[in-house]
């Protein structure tokens, strides 16, 4: 059956208290997708954010983002009173994100929250017990990242940094109040996202994640395996994770991840791999990994430059990966992020995963040539999408793309009128081949650049946008379940 679903990141939902959350306004827009027949929401990685704000570079590739906590939830619970909301100041821009008070504010009125929650509770104490293999050493990261004034894991005093046992220990000891309160801030968070997957369950929509290949340099994940990754013995990087110079990016891009020790990885039958995948497979219905040429090379760059420009390819796990993952998770559902220049090695680890790759119509109009992003091209295995968080809207992409580009997607969608181009690539996108559609909410809104959620390569002014909920009207989604049924992406209504 073809599908289609919509890109929006919890984040960027409408809430009183500065940010998107887990609440009301999630559920209303599972309502509109249904409304709309839409079967699939994609999102951004939920991990908790950091300097940055990326949901790509996380304190944690388990935890949740505690800034997406409902607060009226904790209302209803009796964990709050509304006052004690409201004393908060959550900013006045309701479509944007004020992080820094987020920052400020949210870990204090989460205090109060967890303050009021029974520690030995049956249900606190199963998440605990379930969780414990990656709740254990998140919780202990936060307290004693928290007790550092939330310095980077690089600046941590070596014996912390380095696990020394009698320094965990006594980290324990003083800290036992704070490990508690950062373990029932996750299970707050889990409780109320069990509770959004069920509802869309019970819509018919599914929810499609997205999983970043790398992990953060300041994370939990780093500190409690370094063995796992390309470290040295006092867990400075060796090389860090990047792109290398191209046409858009001269100096190349530094993401600054580490690195992972593949022949580690691949002695231990790849567990922990399998693990976070598992673990993801339970928290969504579908999953894109991003970066997915990484399994088969990956551009290392020693980890004191400052640019991209002198790293080196070297061989990913490959094959053998792929086969573990498909024999010890068969039933999950993964996307492939195959963007960019895939070699030949690439496709061929693609085609023995069978995994969907993307396409992206915005890439399509560069030249002339018969590009692999021109939707007549798409396989059938793969998600079309108008465009991705990593790119600008629609609307806008026809004001700041060449005008030859522009002119050939004029051309090829027919249509010489700017007020009717977006709606074309969303026709394009959703009549095209491809079995999976997403479009980005801000096409379906006509937004331009003041929506874009993310600019690659700059590190001001990303994620931050957010949707008025009073554009998600009724007209709109009517008119997008029309276009869905036109193209087979939902079985159309009989009108009796």
């Amino acid at each position: 059956m073809r599908r289609s679903g919509i890109l929006l990141p919890i984040s960027s939902l409408p809430s009183p208290y500065g940010i998107g959350t887990i609440g009301r306004a999630a559920y209303h827009f599972i309502d509109f997708l249904a409304a709309a027949g839409q079967t699939l929401w994609q999102i951004l990685p939920l991990g908790p954010t950091g300097f940055g704000d990326s949901p790509y570079q996380s304190f944690s590739t388990f935890a949740g983002n505690p800034s997406l906590i409902d607060l009226d939830n904790l209302v209803e619970l009796g964990l709050l009173a509304e006052d004690e909301i409201n004393s908060f100041d959550w900013g006045g821009l309701p479509t944007r994100i004020d992080y820094g008070l987020i920052f400020a504010n949210r870990a204090p009125i989460l205090r109060l929250a967890t303050g009021r929650l029974d520690p030995q509770s049956d249900s606190f104490r199963r998440f605990e017990a379930e969780s414990a293999y990656w709740l254990d050493d998140y919780a202990l990261f936060m307290a004693i990242k928290n007790s550092l004034d939330m310095v980077a894991l690089a600046q941590w005093p070596l014996p912390l940094r380095r696990r020394d046992q009698a320094e965990l220990s006594r980290a324990r000891q003083q800290l036992e109040g704070e490990i508690l309160f950062w373990k029932q801030v996750q299970f707050l968070f889990f409780r109320q996202w069990r509770e959004l997957r069920d509802y869309a369950q019970k819509k018919q929509v599914l929810i499609f994640g997205d999983l970043p290949i790398y992990v953060s340099p300041d994370s939990a994940d780093l500190w409690a395996a370094p063995s796992l990754f390309q470290t040295d013995a006092d867990l400075n990087l060796i090389d860090v994770a990047g792109c290398p110079p191209d046409c858009f990016a001269p100096l190349g891009q530094l993401w600054g991840n580490p690195l992972y020790n593949w022949p580690k990885h691949e002695a231990e039958n790849f567990n922990w791999w399998v693990r976070r995948l598992r673990y993801a497979g339970q928290i969504y219905d579908l999953l894109r990994i991003d970066h997915f040429r990484g399994f088969e090379s990956y551009y290392a760059v020693p980890a004191e430059h400052t640019t991209a420009e002198h790293g080196v390819w070297r061989p990913g796990p490959g094959l053998p990966f792929i086969a573990t993952i498909k024999e010890r998770l068969p039933n999950l559902e993964i996307i492939a992020e195959d963007l960019g220049v895939i070699t030949p090695e690439v496709r061929q680890i693609l085609d023995a995963s069978g995994f969907p790759g993307m396409r992206v119509l915005q890439f399509a109009f560069d030249s002339r040539a018969g590009s692999e992003y021109l939707p007549y091209r798409y396989p059938f295995n793969t998600v079309a999408y108008t465009g991705t968080h990593d790119n600008t809207t629609t609307e806008d992409w026809q004001y700041s793309s060449p005008a030859s580009t522009v002119q050939f997607a004029r051309e090829y969608l027919d249509t010489d009128d700017p007020d009717e181009l977006t709606w074309r690539f969303i026709r394009a996108a959703m009549s095209s081949p491809a079995n999976t559609c997403i479009v980005p909410m801000q096409d379906f809104l006509r937004l331009g650049a003041e929506a874009r959620l993310n600019t690659p390569g700059t590190r001001q002014g990303n994620w931050r946008w957010r949707v008025d909920g009073k554009m998600l009207t009724d007209d709109l989604a009517e008119k997008i379940r029309q276009i869905t049924e036109l193209y087979g992406r939902r079985e159309m209504e009989v009108q009796s």
